[in-house]
């Protein structure tokens, strides 16, 4: 699916993240972010971040995962890769890929 972004985020963690592989300890806190529910305050290997809830079992990772927020402008198109509790997983352009929120787009296919 392809979208358009009609509002652009500000990211409160810019930059990149690397990527955590599946079996990669995390320490979730009990904090749930009131806007996104599913999506819990964590740290990974020092990394501040959030992860959602259905991606962790028992303390770790279930899969891999990398919270890299896309920065993105008005008008961009975007694929959409995957879609959890209100974020989408998508790439631009140049394959870049990141999460952004569901509400900052439309769809367009």
């Amino acid at each position: 699916m392809k979208v358009k972004v009609v509002r652009p985020s500000r990211w409160d963690h810019p930059g990149a993240f690397p990527t955590f592989e599946k079996g990669t300890p995390v320490i979730m806190s009990t904090y749930e972010d009131e806007g996104f529910l599913g999506w819990y305050s964590c740290d990974i290997e020092g990394f501040k971040t959030y992860v959602p809830k259905v991606f962790i079992s028992n303390g770790e990772l279930l899969r891999s995962y990398n919270p890299t927020e896309l920065i993105q402008c008005e008008g961009d198109i975007l694929e959409v890769l995957e879609i959890v509790n209100a974020w989408l997983l998508v790439a631009n352009d140049r394959k870049v890929t990141g999460w952004i929120p569901a509400e900052t787009v439309i769809s367009i296919t």
